[in-house]
């Protein structure tokens, strides 16, 4: 009897004694060319066993196949603490890091849709303008004259050579599609000198170097009130080119304010500066549309080819789906192959759900799960076969009627051929694995192991916590909370909106749903976020260095310090690992990081201080038996049990550590960088301190991301807990849990992009229920079984 070619044997993926991070020695053999599904709570290890060892691994033996050479240019990728990896394939990771916040970065740029359609315009552009780079709002048209000497033997001669490109870059906004306008009264105080401090910029202070610099440069008197400055003084101070001068025997730049302004603020996404740099931006500077180009971001040249009638800024500017029907008419049989990779990728667009998007969308803008989505886009049509494909979370962001979409697209790429692994919590996603991997049985030091493997049907007959809650299912509430006012907002039109008027209760939990670009981030985000009051609590990345963590974010560490000090007798800085108690080996960062330039740096622990981050010294201090070192590697519920009572008691501290484990952050260790958190963890920490504050609009963005079945109820206790207290709680969601529990539903749509933009519903969840009309309606009433 045959039994088949060896080569076919090699069907599963084995991991035997993986140790990283909180995982406890698990092993556990994965079927290949299956859809496997990681569950478990918030920290249990998914993440750890799927991104942490397999897949990591996958990345380091890829590596080792280039050259010697080649990978003494690459970053040492540090083997997995695991006993063996075997049967691995390779690995392409699709997560939900944020795309880059450029301004200059767009839908289209980050997914070479953009490249495409440059090449198609200057085949087909009438008037012909040029190469691609024509058409490109990052390439700046230049032009020089000049002499070019060429030797040739024992002669030289001088040529005269001329120079010119095309490029598509709008002159007056240099391709970002807004100009800056500056209050100059924000930027200095007409009465004072410099000397008196009259710059109004944060860090520009005259005891550091830029007060050396300003006194030193010679082009204005440092006791003068800026007011009565000659028109040249004021000029050089505000708008001066950067200049090279001598200060006190040191060569140094000068430049004017405007000019450094824009270069060290204006360069940055407005979402990545730290709070007290964009508050001055804020009321230094108004952002406008570009009046020149009309935020196209292109030249009038750029603006005036034309393919079939329309300009590559109308085109970018048109819905993907809209775009895509478009493409279809445009007859260019010289430019087929072109037409059909741009026809293919628009095509993976809609059939993801992002036919709502245009490419020229800013990349910055997208959500986690838009992100995600985008990053797909480029595999979707991959001839590659016997590839792993790693998702986290990719129903985020998805309302269940695009989660079957999602469930598709995942088994598509497991019927191609690939091996399929994604970390979730939806049940939706759960219910189509071939095979389930649950981790747990909680998380932190309690994780870290495997609950079950097997089929779903098993799953929900094991008797684990993803097991039991499989099948949950929130019950409309009985009665809802009275509002005690409303928000009023009057013709929001931002983005898709078509003049929405929609009253936002208060003192209610009020939750805002729809389908994927249905329009409700521009709803609340647009026409909410700036008014008094009203607290956004978004996913967007913490500002922050690698050093920042939990502790340090939540102000938790400085009673900790303080109570060091205390104790021990000695100076509260000895217990930051920025200050005096750092480590000197590695700066107080535990690691030392290797900067490699263009490729992703490496990280390797310290050996001086073994990565607990202090002196040894600082080390023989304890509270309550433990060093700060100890404390700072504690979970939140193990470091509130710690400062809870006896000789560590410190009810500042445990005040603080009671409000992360209200949010579902207990299993996080409280001195773990911010960089190591995922969006949905950074929201709740950000949460969390907005708690210490009563009253006020709290607006959650899918507070719900990343968390377990069984946290989804703490997190509607905290909600109703909030509410009660008096605050006002507005949430966007797509989980029908937080639906059902809701005291208002206000549903938008009735579709994506343009096909929404429009309230479909306000009332109850029992009346949406009733209703039916609107795809939420349809999908709550099924999840309650109406």
């Amino acid at each position: 009897m045959s039994t088949g070619h060896a080569a076919d044997t090699h069907d599963r993926i084995r991991v035997h004694g993986a140790r990283e991070n909180n995982l406890k020695d698990v092993s556990v053999e994965l079927p290949k060319r299956r859809l496997t599904v990681f569950t478990g709570v918030s920290g249990s290890g998914k993440s750890s066993l799927v991104f942490g060892t397999i897949a990591a691994e996958s990345q380091r033996l890829i590596n080792e196949t280039y050259s010697a050479f080649l990978q003494g240019l690459m970053p040492t990728l540090a083997r997995p603490d695991v006993d063996l990896l075997d049967g691995l394939t390779t690995a392409i990771i699709v997560d939900q890091e944020r795309l880059g916040a450029n301004p200059r970065s767009t839908v289209g740029t980050v997914t070479d849709a953009n490249a495409m359609l440059r090449i198609l315009f200057s085949r087909l552009g009438e008037p012909h303008l040029g190469p691609p780079s024509a058409f490109s709002f990052n390439v700046a048209s230049v032009s020089a004259q000049g002499g070019l000497t060429v030797d040739r033997g024992e002669r030289s001669r001088t040529e005269k050579v001329s120079y010119t490109r095309t490029g598509g870059m709008c002159p007056r906004c240099e391709g970002r599609g807004a100009v800056t306008d500056f209050d100059l009264t924000a930027l200095y105080d007409a009465s004072k000198s410099l000397n008196e401090g009259a710059i109004r910029v944060p860090g520009y202070s005259m005891e550091g170097w830029y007060g050396r610099i300003f006194r030193g440069c010679g082009y204005f008197d440092p006791d003068k009130p800026t007011g009565r400055f000659t028109k040249k003084e004021r000029h050089d101070l505000l708008y001066r080119e950067p200049t090279k001068i001598k200060v006190e025997g040191i060569n140094l730049t000068y430049s004017g304010l405007v000019p450094q302004i824009q270069k060290s603020f204006l360069s940055k996404d407005r979402e990545a500066m730290q709070p007290h740099i964009r508050a001055f931006v804020d009321s230094a500077i108004t952002f406008q549309t570009c009046p020149e180009c009309d935020g196209t971001r292109l030249s009038e040249g750029a603006r005036s080819s034309l393919v079939d009638g329309r300009s590559i800024a109308e085109v970018s500017a048109l819905q993907i789906s809209d775009l895509a029907e478009w493409l279809r008419t445009v007859d260019a049989p010289g430019v087929g192959p072109l037409v059909a990779g741009l026809q293919h990728t628009l095509d993976s667009f809609v059939a993801i759900g992002l036919g709502y998007l245009s490419l020229d969308r800013s990349s910055g803008s997208l959500s986690g799960g838009e992100a995600q989505r985008t990053k797909m886009i480029r595999h979707l049509g991959s001839s590659l076969t016997d590839v792993t494909y790693v998702f986290d979370e990719p129903t985020i962001g998805l309302h269940p009627h695009d989660i079957a979409r999602m469930n598709t697209l995942l088994l598509e790429l497991r019927d191609k051929g690939n091996t399929v692994l994604v970390v979730e919590h939806k049940p939706e996603a759960i219910l189509i694995a071939d095979h389930v991997v649950d981790l747990g049985p909680r998380a932190g030091t309690e994780g870290g192991e495997i609950v079950y493997t097997g089929d779903v049907a098993g799953l929900r007959r094991a008797g684990t916590l993803t097991g039991r809650h499989l099948d949950d299912r929130a019950s409309l509430k009985a009665s809802v909370r009275d509002r005690t006012g409303a928000l009023e907002i009057r013709g929001a039109d931002t983005h898709n909106l078509v003049g929405v008027d929609v009253d936002v209760p208060l003192g209610v939990l009020a939750v805002v749903t729809g389908v994927a670009g249905s329009g409700k981030s521009s709803l609340v985000h647009g026409s909410l976020a700036k008014r008094d009051g009203v607290v956004i609590v978004d996913q967007g990345a913490i500002r922050g260095s690698r050093r920042s963590n939990p502790a340090t974010y939540t102000g938790l560490l400085e009673p900790i310090r303080k109570a060091f000090a205390k104790a021990n007798g000695v100076k509260p800085s000895l217990f930051s690992a920025n200050s005096d108690g750092a480590c000197p080996a590695c700066n107080g960062a535990g690691v030392i990081y290797t900067d490699l330039g263009v490729m992703a740096g490496s990280a390797t622990p310290c050996e001086e201080c073994e990565g607990r981050r202090f002196t040894a010294e600082v080390l023989e201090y304890t509270v309550g038996g433990a060093t700060i070192s100890d404390v700072l590697a504690m979970s939140v519920d193990r470091a509130a049990a710690h400062f809870a009572e006896g000789a560590a008691r410190l009810p500042a501290a445990h005040k603080i550590l009671v409000r992360l484990a209200d949010v579902g952050l207990g299993y996080l260790t409280i001195g773990q960088p911010l960089t190591t958190l995922s969006g949905g963890e950074r929201q709740r920490l950000k949460l969390a301190t907005h708690m210490a504050t009563q009253g006020g609009v709290y607006v959650l963005d899918e507070p719900t991301t990343g968390l377990h079945l069984a946290d989804v109820e703490q997190l509607l206790g905290l909600l109703d807990r909030l509410v009660d207290g008096g605050t006002s709680v507005v949430v966007i969601e797509h989980h029908q849990a937080v639906m059902a529990h809701a005291d208002w539903i206000i549903d938008l749509g009735p579709g994506a992009g343009s096909d929404g933009g429009r309230v479909v519903f306000e009332g109850t969840p029992s009346d949406l229920v009733a209703d039916r009309s609107t795809l939420t309606g349809q999908h709550l009433a099924e999840y309650v079984g109406a």
